[in-house]
């Protein structure tokens, strides 16, 4: 292990991707949560990546244009299918969302299956490639989310089914693309679940920083041992959760 392993130059930008996520993803996975809808990060996310991949099968791979444009159409015909059944049929909505997902990720295995490179690309959508990240990339992704996190904070108490799942299929799209499926079911659905105890703005903030102590140390440590980064941070982030929830569970059964 050497602090010499610590290059800023790379491991800046992959923490700026990990704060943009949550910006988005804390906020959508409490909402999650509440909805009690767990695996659709899980089905949205492989259904996005699903589309990546079907863009390389088609030989989009280098129009960066199509490639979105195959993800999030991919996303949000899946969610739109999912604001059907929420209506159709309420109390199947969980089980349909653990079969859709489960629909999307043999269809990838489909889908790169003559691929020579089949098993990296599947490995990078699971895992991620944080560390990829560069500052251009992230300043398309930030705008996304800004404008994701303006919507969203003034106008979601009016949404119905639909605004919401349109909004989580753009995150999510943009989201599994620069972390990986793995770390978009953690950021959306672990620092929700540590932080239950709370209420309104203090837990949306602890939320934040949970998720950004996990992300940073995750990366760090990644980087330091040589370590998958996706992972580390996935791990990183469920202990922290532990620590928090159990310390947050304490505090409020004692009062």
């Amino acid at each position: 292990m050497s602090m010499d392993l610590l290059d800023w130059s790379i491991l800046g930008p992959a923490i700026v991707a990990g704060l943009l996520v949550l910006s988005i993803h804390v906020p959508l996975g409490q909402e999650v949560l509440k909805r009690g809808i767990i695996l659709i990060d899980l089905a949205i996310a492989q259904i996005a990546g699903l589309g990546v991949l079907a863009a390389g099968v088609f030989g989009w791979e280098e129009n960066i244009l199509a490639v979105q444009l195959s993800a999030i159409s991919a996303a949000l015909l899946a969610s739109a299918g999912l604001n059907w059944t929420e209506k159709r049929w309420p109390s199947l909505q969980e089980p349909l969302i653990g079969i859709l997902f489960v629909l999307a990720a043999t269809g990838s295995i489909l889908l790169l299956a003559e691929n020579p490179h089949g098993a990296q690309h599947l490995k990078d959508m699971l895992v991620g490639q944080i560390l990829w990240s560069t500052w251009k990339s992230l300043f398309y992704v930030g705008a996304l989310y800004a404008v994701l996190l303006t919507v969203w904070f003034k106008w979601h108490h009016r949404f119905g089914q639909r605004g919401f799942y349109i909004i989580f299929a753009f995150a999510v799209t943009a989201s599994v693309q620069l972390v990986g499926v793995y770390l978009v079911f953690a950021s959306l659905i672990i620092p929700a679940l540590a932080t239950r105890h709370l209420v309104g703005k203090r837990r949306l903030l602890a939320g934040y920083i949970l998720g950004a102590a996990a992300f940073t140390a995750g990366i760090m440590i990644s980087a330091l041992f040589d370590l998958p980064t996706g992972a580390v941070t996935v791990w990183t982030m469920a202990c922290l959760a532990v620590i928090t929830g159990t310390w947050l569970g304490y505090r409020f059964n004692k009062s």
